[in-house]
């Protein structure tokens, strides 16, 4: 009997996780196994850890799939040991001891950092921490280019933030070190640079990379072209390991 994994998505920043419904829902008519757990964005390390003890309650193999953000998170997560391969999405495939900040750094500024709202908001103790939101009448042309205006105006207006703080923590560990991985570029990516993701996937010995005319939101722009992508993923690891 060939193996089947368990599909997790880890969405990114900005985002929750309905923000892959047009890829959930084709998954699922595939039959495929989907599980998409939220990311909270208030600790990097809080988020590596919660999504890796959700991946090891998962009975049996995982293909771990991080957008964005959440691509920095499935790097460390992906350590699990159920997990059989990663997939970077539009995002930051760390390395050990690297932060956001430091990948980020490497490269020419991308054009939505000029478009960054800061806030306040209570942290332990009544410290006040600064979290982060895209300007929404910025977000359709920095990150949703092409997807439908009702829907891009949606997504504006309910941006999950991000704590400031979570780009300089930095990774205790990268699971494509012993695990093999995919990478997606999004060449239109306003947000991750498109340079910063295909060095990151170098460096990660990715089996392939993918190139798509896309912006960052590439997973719902070009969501029947990441399907395919797993699944052909899927049939991979199911084959070979």
């Amino acid at each position: 009997m060939m193996r089947t994994s368990t599909v997790v998505l880890v969405h990114g920043a900005f985002l929750d996780a309905s923000g892959w419904w047009p890829i959930v829902l084709r998954l699922l008519d595939g039959g495929h196994r989907v599980l998409v757990p939220p990311v909270i964005g208030r600790s990097f390390l809080g988020d590596c850890d919660y999504i890796r003890t959700f991946v090891e309650r998962v009975d049996g193999e995982v293909l771990l799939v991080g957008h964005g953000y959440g691509a920095a998170v499935v790097t460390v997560a992906g350590e699990a040991t159920n997990v059989t391969g990663l997939l970077f999405i539009s995002g930051y495939a760390l390395d050990q001891g690297e932060s956001i900040a430091e990948m980020r750094d490497r490269f020419a500024p991308d054009e939505a950092s000029g478009h960054l709202v800061p806030a306040l908001f209570p942290g332990d103790a009544g410290a006040r921490r600064t979290e982060l939101t895209v300007a929404p009448d910025q977000f359709a042309r920095l990150l949703a280019q092409g997807l439908p205006s009702d829907e891009s105006g949606v997504l504006a207006v309910s941006q999950r933030p991000i704590a400031a703080s979570v780009f300089t923590e930095r990774a205790p560990g990268a699971g494509w070190r012993a695990k093999p991985s995919w990478g997606v570029v999004a060449t239109e990516d306003r947000l991750v640079s498109p340079q910063l993701q295909r060095f990151g996937y170098r460096r990660a010995g990715c089996r392939a990379v993918v190139e798509l005319d896309a912006p960052h939101l590439v997973t719902q722009s070009h969501a029947a072209e990441i399907v395919q992508l797993i699944g052909g993923i899927l049939e991979e690891i199911a084959a070979h390991g």
